[in-house]
Order: structure tokens, then sequence, then C-alpha cells
């Protein structure tokens, strides 16, 4: 009886697992199954009104597993010895150019900044193309560390990071694996991908999880089979298939991503962003960070902020803005935001120990 059983238990665990290798391939191989795309206007504006570009800005690359990353390197003026530097890179699918009034200011306080391009995106190299990789973009943040210690102008011991949205996980989880961090600024970053998640269900509903789930199995299985990936907007009106299903995201997007913003990424990432949790390994930083956060943040609950406090101790100094995740980037907030930021940065990495 009990041979009986477990035979047949093990028929049914074969069933089903046969029919769910065959849903994904039908998902992998249906033809003609794509995502409407999502067209942005031309003639944006800057961020910043203004902003000239540094005539102390240099193209730079460094290599991550034999694939070129693209960077600019900004120095400040009267540079006598080893400055201080400050890594930076975008949130989910920018590109540097949307990060050049931080860099700049950043420059001007005096600092040192790598700012660059994650593999598959920008001007870096690697194929496919919008690939968005949460394990990739974080060998790449430690490529460009690396890279960033062995430039001659720059003090190795003085490397600060600044990250936003996703980019403001890396920077985290980056410096819990890097003791030699000196400070961490993460603006409205991705502290929790699970709680984004859940969040974004409830926001949007089981149906457009759905949608994503098939969009990004899709993707995923073909890159099993070497196939072509299959890729998704980046962002869209709220309700839209996209990454991020925002009126004020596409509206953000829509008046200020520059020219080489490309609409559109491998949508296997929507199978992997709720298994991101920096939130998990903040309590291995021993350096001080300054958490930036917003309140109205569509992909950051209250609650991860304060865990994240009551994690970091007394390494963290958190600022709390009244306003929702694209409002930091412009007006009188970024002059908030990036002045608070210099204080930061001017204050840990210009001492002779920030323990």
């Amino acid at each position: 009886m009990l041979y009986t059983v477990i035979v047949l238990a093990g028929m049914v665990l074969a069933g089903i697992v046969a029919a769910f290798v065959i849903e994904l391939l039908v998902v992998a191989l249906f033809p003609n199954v794509s995502a409407p795309r999502q067209h942005l206007t031309k003639g944006r504006e800057p961020l910043l009104e203004g902003l000239v570009h540094s005539d102390r800005r240099w193209d730079v690359t460094f290599e991550v597993e034999g694939i070129s990353i693209s960077a600019w390197l900004y120095l400040p003026r009267g540079q006598s010895s080893p400055v201080p530097c400050i890594v930076m890179a975008h949130g989910l699918g920018g590109t540097k150019k949307m990060l050049e009034q931080y860099a700049t200011r950043f420059q001007d306080a005096g600092m040192a900044v790598l700012l660059f391009d994650y593999r598959y995106l920008g001007e870096s190299n690697g194929e496919p193309r919008q690939l968005i990789w949460i394990p990739y973009q974080l060998q790449d943040y430690a490529a460009a560390v690396a890279y960033a210690r062995s430039l001659k102008e720059v003090n190795a011991e003085r490397i600060g990071l600044w990250g936003t949205s996703l980019s403001g996980g890396h920077v985290l989880v980056t410096a819990a694996r890097d003791s030699g961090i000196a400070c961490v600024s993460a603006q409205c970053p991705l502290l929790d991908g699970l709680a984004a998640s859940e969040q974004q269900l409830h926001r949007l509903g089981i149906k457009y999880a759905l949608r994503m789930l098939g969009h990004a199995q899709r993707d995923l299985v073909r890159s099993w089979l070497g196939l072509s990936p299959h890729k998704i907007p980046i962002v869209g009106r709220t309700g839209s298939l996209a990454l991020m299903s925002d009126d004020d995201a596409w509206d953000f997007f829509a008046q200020y991503a520059p020219d080489d913003f490309v609409n559109e990424a491998c949508a296997r990432i929507a199978i992997r962003i709720d298994k991101y949790r920096p939130i998990e390994q903040v309590h291995k930083i021993s350096r001080p960070v300054l958490l930036q956060t917003c309140d109205h943040d569509f992909a950051l609950p209250s609650t991860v902020v304060d865990r994240a406090a009551s994690r970091l101790g007394g390494l963290a100094q958190i600022v709390r803005y009244p306003i929702g995740h694209f409002d930091i980037y412009r007006g009188s907030h970024f002059e908030t935001a990036v002045s608070r930021q210099i204080e930061f940065f001017s204050k840990h990495l210009f001492l002779t120990d920030s323990k």
C-alpha cells in the first residue's frame, strides 16, 4: 500500500513538473508576443537649468569580465594631492547623463567623482542591450570602486558611494561587502524588493502582476535557450505594462530623460527584483550612512525605512521628505537633498578617520 502511494505521489509530482516545463516553453516560444511600446517625446528638458558641463571631466573606461564600462571622471580644481572620490551610478534603466548635476556639485566641493553606466546600458558595452541584472550591477559597482582606488589622483582610503533608487540599494550592499568604503549616501533607495513588490501588487492588482510574470518568464527562458531577449517598457502610465507603471514616473522621464535613454528593458528583471533585499545586509555596514527617503515613494514603505534605521543604529543619518520618489531629483527638493549630501560627504571623506 505504501509503495503504491509513493508511486502515485511520484507520478503526480512528475506531472506537475512536466506541466510547468511545458508552460515555460509555451510562454517562451509562442510567436508574436510583445509588450506595447511606450514612446517618450523628444526635445526633453535638462534636469537642472543652466547646467554647464565640467571642463575637468574625462571619458574613462574599465573592464568587468571582459566588458568595457563607460565612465566619467571628475577632478576638482586646484588639486595638489590625492583627493576623496565618490563612486556613482543611476537607478533602474537610467544612464550617467541623468546624474551630472550631482557629480558637478560634488566636484565643486573638492571631491573627485567616478560616474559610470552599468554594462548593457548607456555608453557601456555588453549584449544583450538593456539588460538590468542585479548581480551584474553589483559586480560593476565593485569594479568601479577598484578602478577609483587605482587612480593616482584619488585617495584610495577615502572612497564614498552614492546611489539612488535601485542603485541606492546597490551602494548599501557594496558597503556591506567592502569594509574599506568610507561612507554611503543612498537616496530614495530600494531597500526591500519584496516589500516594494507587495506594495506594487496592492496598488496595481493581481492582473498586472500576472502579466509581468508571464513576460518575465518569456525573457528568462529565452535567455536559457540562447534566443533573442524579450523586452518591456521601463516606464509607463499607471496600469500599463512597464517596470515602473506610474504616472509620476512617466511624467518625469517624459520631461527629463536624456536622449540616450531607451525606454525598454529585458523583462527578466521583473522576476528578480522581489528577491533583492539590501535591508537584510545593512547590519554588516560599519561606516556612516545617509538615507534620504521620500514619504510618498511608490517603492519604499515607511516601515522598511524604520527597520533599516534600527539595524544601522548610530551609523545612520535619516532624512525624510514629504514628497514622491521623483520629486527629489528637481527644483528645491534637489537643492536641499544635494546640499545635505555635500555636507555629509565633506564631513566623512575629509576626516583622517571616519569610523
